[in-house]
């Protein structure tokens, strides 16, 4: 038996720029992809046009994790928090600081990328998209 725990990103309408953003920030690799217009059709419950091109569901691979994501339906509501923070953990402090850097564009740094006691480079930043990470540097400094 297998089990894994992957974060899931609840988006509000903006799940597609959030991935591609990814794909930039962190050499992501997008391995699914679908919205809601791309589902099969349910009588019962008609589609809205403004649905059809949100996410129902993706999945992006940085280095050997997987994130998941997917738009709200229109009118569901919404609310981004910080009960939850993505570790980006490398060996490599200059690609950590690459990392760094991509997620700030846009974002608000919360603590400068540095070195501390315990790395010798990690800084948490929160994203444009109201995500906040942790990178962290593995290693002696």
């Amino acid at each position: 038996m297998t089990v894994r725990l992957i974060p899931y990103l609840v988006m509000d309408g903006n799940a597609k720029e959030a991935i591609e953003f990814y794909q930039k920030a962190l050499d992501a690799q997008v391995l699914f992809s679908q919205t809601f217009g791309e589902m099969p059709e349910n009588p019962e419950f008609p589609l809205p046009a403004e649905a059809k091109d949100r996410v129902s569901h993706a999945t992006i691979k940085v280095g050997e994790t997987e994130l998941m994501f997917s738009d709200t339906f229109p009118g569901q509501p919404h609310q981004s928090g910080t009960q939850v923070t993505i570790c980006i953990t490398t060996d490599d402090a200059e690609k950590a600081r690459k990392f760094f850097d991509a997620l700030e564009d846009g974002g608000q740094v919360q603590m400068p990328f540095q070195e501390t006691f315990f790395s010798p480079g990690y800084g948490t930043v929160i994203d444009k998209f109201g995500v906040t990470f942790q990178v962290f540097t593995e290693g002696k400094h």
